[in-house]
């Protein structure tokens, strides 16, 4: 699913969760350079899934649209301004550290690159990463990234 973003499609997304019993939100930004090279994070060692390769993401506070989380997220986890979000990539479910049902909605953010360092808070390195590289993520977050190359062709 690659889908335009639009206020329909959050609402909808929010009530299919809600339906499907998910108790926490997350967003999750596909970040590519001029390159096609796409931004990962990883989390540092004594970090809940230490040592993954992720995109930068992060939970929905409450009173907040998956657009405004996804331009808070973004800034906050790499220091780097999204400039515009693109088209929906689908989502996929874990259980968050403290066990709640969780998913990350995932969408393609364009991000000003006047100055392409990445800044981190959260994370111990990052890497823009080429197909190859892109391999060291989980399965489902690969699954994303294959949705994204598809819209890309």
């Amino acid at each position: 699913m690659n889908a335009p973003v639009d206020a329909t499609l959050l609402v909808d997304l929010i009530q299919a969760a809600d339906a499907d019993g998910i108790a926490k939100h997350v967003v999750g930004a596909v970040i590519s350079n001029a390159e096609g090279k796409v931004l990962l994070l990883h989390r540092a060692a004594d970090d809940y899934l230490d040592g993954l390769w992720e995109l930068p993401s992060g939970g929905v506070d409450a009173g907040e649209t998956l657009t405004e989380a996804l331009y808070r997220e973004v800034v906050e986890e790499t220091g780097l301004t999204v400039t515009a979000i693109g088209a929906y990539l689908g989502y996929f479910d874990y259980l968050s550290k403290s066990g709640k049902k969780t998913r990350q909605f995932n969408f393609t953010a364009q991000v000003t690159h006047e100055d392409d360092t990445v800044k981190l808070t959260e994370h111990d390195v990052h890497l823009w990463a080429g197909r190859t590289e892109q391999e060291q993520v989980s399965s489902a977050v690969r699954s994303v990234l294959a949705t994204w190359r598809e819209g890309a062709e």
